[in-house]
């Protein structure tokens, strides 16, 4: 019987549970050099010795404008691999398997002079006028992708997170909000996404699984639902993506009668219908830090991760509590084994 304590294999993967700590920025890069600091360490190894199974890294950008801000990650440069490596390297002495999240921001870059977008279409009235990318800068943007990629290989992750949700560059594309091209890339609104996902499977180790993070509904007027996400989620499939990280909006002004749900697991039924349709592995995110619903989605086969963002943020030990609260066998740390 699948439980949330429960090992999870996916290709060479090998999980010692479904817990998972989700890509969640820090803006903490103090030298704005893209560079992992001693903070980056502490937060994660923090939640390794706390049991997670999965430690996903935060967004980690291709390039410097395709950072949220200037305190953001970046895997631009060779020089950013050390840093990275010593977190994934502590992070498997206690346990836990981690994987990293590549991304750019597209319009939603602040710190960037002039932003780039499939279009010149602006976040909001508060934000930056983007420029529209031109064919051959979006052929060289999927070559950084590979790059970035490349260099997370190096540093040791066990796997790749592809992010193409809340609004950044690759939800941009896929968009018809947010992409108006009339070039190949605006006739085939998948097609930088498909081009990202072989790039970056070129770069990984057979065995090493591929996860894409979408944003399955938008919360905008117009905006794509459930269908239109399998439906593009079904080529980012047929390209290479082995498991879907289901979040939601992130593309615009969140409009007042689409307001995304503030419940427990409101974006888990997104999960559900994608792991349905496309017959795929799928993470659950959203609202899940009750171990006792966490462990449901996983006993109900709703999801086959549960990634838990705020519960973990408040106490880097959240799994361990919740094993303890659930009985359920785990490796507790054996300098911690009297506190439970």
């Amino acid at each position: 019987m699948k439980d949330l304590f429960s090992p999870y294999t996916i290709k060479g993967l090998e999980l010692k549970n479904r817990v998972v700590m989700p890509p969640m920025c820090q803006y903490s890069v103090d030298k704005k050099d893209g560079v992992a600091t001693d903070w980056h360490y502490i937060h994660y190894v923090s939640r390794a010795v706390g049991g997670a199974g999965f430690i996903m890294i935060e967004m980690t950008d291709v390039e410097p404008d395709g950072r949220i801000s200037d305190f953001d990650l970046g895997l631009w440069s060779d020089g950013q691999i050390p840093a990275l490596k010593r977190i994934v390297d502590a992070c498997h002495s206690y346990g836990a398997k981690v994987g990293i999240q590549i991304a750019h921001a597209g319009r939603k870059a602040e710190d960037a002079e002039v932003p780039v977008a499939p279009s010149a279409i602006a976040f909001d009235e508060n934000s930056k006028q983007p420029r529209a990318l031109t064919t051959e800068e979006v052929k060289g943007l999927v070559e950084k992708f590979r790059a970035a990629v490349a260099r997370a290989v190096k540093a040791g992750f066990d796997t790749i997170e592809i992010h193409g949700a809340h609004g950044y560059l690759i939800h941009q594309f896929h968009s018809p909000l947010t992409n108006k091209r009339e070039d190949r890339y605006g006739k085939d609104l998948t097609l930088f996404g498909r081009e990202i996902i072989q790039a970056a499977k070129g770069e990984m180790p057979e065995d090493m699984p591929l996860l894409m993070r979408i944003s399955a509904k938008e919360y905008v007027e117009g905006g794509y639902g459930i269908k239109e996400s399998i439906a593009f989620a079904k080529e980012y499939q047929k390209a290479g993506v082995d498991m879907f990280d289901i979040s939601s909006g992130g593309e615009g002004p969140i409009a007042a009668w689409g307001r995304p749900g503030t419940h427990a697991a409101y974006q888990v039924p997104l999960a559900k219908e994608i792991k349905e349709a496309l017959d795929i592995p799928v993470m659950a995110v959203g609202r899940l830090e009750d171990p006792i619903l966490a462990n449901a989605v996983i006993g109900n086969e709703e999801a086959d991760l549960v990634a838990v963002g705020r519960g973990m943020l408040r106490n880097p030990y959240w799994s361990l509590e919740a094993a303890s609260k659930l009985k359920k066998e785990t490796a507790f740390p054996t300098q911690y084994t009297t506190g439970f």
